[in-house]
C-alpha cells in the first residue's frame, strides 16, 4: 500500500503533464519538524518503524539539514521524504473535469442525490439507473439516506498570505517547495503555492451536531486566527504579513482511520473514502482500483490490503459529538502539556484509540 502510494504521487504528476492540466504540480518532498522533545523522540520513532514495515527512504535531518529545505523556529530535528508533491487542488479537479468531458464524459453537476440503492441512484429529478453505482462522496457522505454513521465530516481549515517578497522567502526557505508539517498532536500543513504564497491549514474547527455540513461551517474566525498565529510560530519575520485568503471544508473520517475502496458484486454498489484529508492523491488510486474492480481486470491494484475494507459505524448521537469534540480539544492539550513537560503526552496515549491510533 506504501509503495502503491508513492507511485500514485508520480501518477498524478503524469497525468496532469499528459493531459495538459495546469495545476502547478511540483515533487519536492515533505518534511515534518520536531520542535519539542516529545515531538524529536516520535520523529526518531517512525524513521526507525519506517525500516521495518516500508521501503525505508524516510530520512532523519539533524537541524543543520532542515536548514537547507526550510528555516523555521525552534527545530530540533525532521523527517524527510521525497515522494510528495505540491498541488493546486482547485486547478486540478477542473481540469480533469475538462478533460472527462472532452472524452465524452457528462457530468451532471446540481443534480443532489439524496440516496443509493443496489443499481439506483436516487436523485431530485428521478431515479438513475445503472449495473455499478459508487459512492464517493466522502464529508458528505452521512447526507445520504442511511448513511448517517458511515462517515463523520470533521472540518478542516486554511488559510493563505499575500505573495511574499524575496527577503521573507530567505528567511523561511522553502525555496524546493517541499510540502511541510510537524509533529504536534493536532495536524498543521502547508506549502509554498506557485504564486508565492504560504497555503497553511490544519485542524481544530469543531465537529456539528449529527455530522451536519454547511456552507458557514467553513469560516471559523477562531480557527482562521490559531492558524495565522501558528504560521507565525513557525517562521520568523511573518509578523506584518497579511493573509488574503481563508477557506475550509469537511473531511470524511472512518470509525477506524481507515480508508477503503471497494465493490459488492451482488447489489452493484461500490464504494470509496475515509481519506481524513489524504485524498488529493488517494481518490487517484481508488479510482484506478475501482475501474479494475468495475471491470473485473486482475492487477496488483485490486489485491492492495484497502480493498473491501469496511469500517465500523460511528456511534450514535450524542456520543459522536461529544467524543469527536473531546478528541479535537485533547489533542490541542496534549500538546500544550508536551511543550510544559518536554515529554510525550499522557492524554494523547488515553486518545489515541478514538482518533486512530
Amino acid at each position: 500500500m506504501h509503495w502503491a502510494m508513492q507511485a500514485t504521487v508520480n501518477e498524478v504528476g503524469l497525468v496532469t503533464a499528459a493531459e495538459g492540466i495546469d495545476c502547478d504540480y511540483h515533487k519536492g518532498g515533505t518534511i515534518v519538524l520536531a520542535r519539542t522533545p516529545a515531538q524529536l523522540a516520535r520523529a526518531q520513532a517512525e524513521v526507525a518503524d519506517s525500516h521495518e514495515w516500508g521501503p525505508g527512504d524516510l530520512r532523519f535531518l539533524e537541524p543543520s539539514e532542515v536548514s537547507e529545505h526550510v528555516r523555521a523556529t525552534k527545530v530540533l530535528g525532521a523527517t524527510f521524504t521525497p515522494h510528495c508533491a505540491a498541488i493546486h487542488p482547485g486547478r486540478l479537479v477542473r481540469g480533469l473535469a475538462r478533460t472527462v468531458e472532452r472524452l465524452g464524459v457528462t457530468i451532471h453537476e446540481h443534480t443532489p442525490v439524496t440516496a443509493i440503492e443496489p443499481r439506483r441512484a436516487v436523485t431530485s429529478y428521478g431515479v438513475l439507473r445503472a449495473e455499478v453505482v459508487i459512492r464517493a462522496t466522502e464529508g458528505f457522505t452521512p447526507g445520504l439516506e442511511g448513511q448517517s454513521r458511515a462517515i463523520a465530516p470533521v472540518y478542516s481549515l486554511m488559510v493563505a498570505t499575500e505573495p511574499l517578497d524575496a527577503a521573507t522567502w530567505e528567511r523561511t526557505g522553502l525555496a524546493g517547495r517541499p510540502t511541510f508539517s510537524d509533529y504536534r498532536h493536532l495536524i498543521i500543513y502547508g506549502q509554498r503555492t506557485a504564486d508565492g504564497r504560504i497555503a497553511f491549514g490544519g485542524r481544530g474547527a469543531p465537529y456539528h451536531f449529527g455530522s451536519r455540513t454547511k456552507p458557514s461551517f467553513d469560516n471559523s474566525r477562531r480557527v482562521f486566527a490559531a492558524l495565522q498565529a501558528t504560521l507565525r510560530d513557525l517562521f520568523d519575520g511573518l509578523d506584518e504579513v497579511r493573509f488574503t485568503h481563508a477557506w475550509g471544508g469537511p473531511l470524511g473520517i472512518a470509525r477506524d482511520w481507515c480508508a477503503s475502496v471497494g465493490l459488492d458484486r451482488a447489489t452493484g454498489l461500490g464504494w470509496a473514502g475515509g481519506y481524513v484529508g489524504d485524498g488529493v492523491s488517494t481518490t487517484n488510486l481508488a479510482g484506478r482500483t475501482l475501474t479494475d474492480l468495475v471491470l473485473r481486470r486482475d492487477s496488483d491494484l485490486v489485491r492492495l490490503p484497502w480493498v473491501g475494507h469496511r469500517s465500523p459505524d460511528w456511534e450514535p448521537e450524542p456520543l459522536r459529538w461529544l467524543g469527536i469534540n473531546a478528541g479535537l480539544r485533547a489533542m490541542t492539550v496534549a500538546d500544550a502539556e508536551e511543550r510544559l513537560t518536554k515529554h510525550s503526552s499522557r492524554i494523547a496515549r488515553l486518545i489515541s484509540p478514538l482518533v486512530g491510533g
